[in-house]
């Protein structure tokens, strides 16, 4: 399973947020390069970076911050938050980024997100599928939409999607552990998807639970950031897994 550390940018800064509102905002680093340097060090190679200033406005901001980082490191970053254009896509892939996500426009404007993964390939965009009560919200999370998750999911892989992030909301920023039910009821309603785990991450030993029921990456924020799981830790599960 990847262990995949999230950077969550408002205004240049390493911020975090709880249950996705932007009045919860906590800023960790002036410096995000400094922060995916850290992570570089200890063994990480995979870092999902959201642009949340993006999110709100809907159009990519913090695209500088992507090409900072992988210009200088070696980081295989997903990025996302507010890409709803072609252009949007074109600055992320030029800025960097080896993945996309897309979540507000998979479900507002299908169009568009299918014929990005058929010019790009399943293998470059992700479907954020992020859930409220098991509806897909959108727009930074502050709307919910009436799209099923499972079903909005099973949807999708039918037009080609390999990647998932799913996020229950009500976890996010909590430390209150992941949807372990959750993630097991999508694995045994879906075939052969690539599911990454996000939200709620709070103990070290949450990640082999989530290897175990078949995640293929989870994303961990705040519990690194709050040194509820150390560096030292993943670097040590990442060697032993590796």
């Amino acid at each position: 399973m990847r262990i995949i550390p999230a950077i969550d940018i408002i205004d240049g800064k390493c911020v975090r947020l709880s249950k996705g509102d932007y009045d919860t905002k906590k800023i960790y680093n002036e410096n995000p390069l400094e922060v995916a340097k850290e992570f570089e060090a200890h063994g990480i190679k995979h870092l999902h970076l959201v642009d949340l200033d993006g999110a709100k406005s809907k159009h990519i901001v913090n695209h500088k911050v992507l090409e900072q980082i992988a210009s200088q490191t070696g980081l295989q970053i997903d990025f996302g938050g507010g890409l709803k254009t072609d252009d949007d896509l074109r600055i992320a892939f030029e800025s960097g980024a080896k993945q996309i996500t897309g979540g507000s426009i998979a479900v507002k404007d299908s169009d568009t997100f299918v014929r990005w993964i058929e010019k790009h390939g399943a293998d470059k965009i992700i479907l954020g599928a992020d859930a409220m009560d098991e509806k897909v919200a959108v727009s930074g999370w502050q709307e919910e939409s009436k799209e099923l998750l499972i079903p909005f999911i099973q949807g999708y892989q039918e037009k080609g999607i390999k990647y998932v992030i799913c996020t229950d909301i009500s976890k996010d920023g909590m430390l209150e552990g992941p949807s372990f039910e959750l993630y097991s009821r999508i694995l045994s309603q879906t075939n052969e998807l690539k599911l990454i785990a996000s939200g709620g991450i709070s103990t070290f030993d949450e990640l082999p639970k989530l290897a175990e029921m078949g995640c293929e990456g989870t994303i961990i924020g705040k519990a690194i950031y709050e040194n509820r799981i150390s560096l030292k830790q993943l670097e040590s599960y990442i060697l032993s897994n590796g």
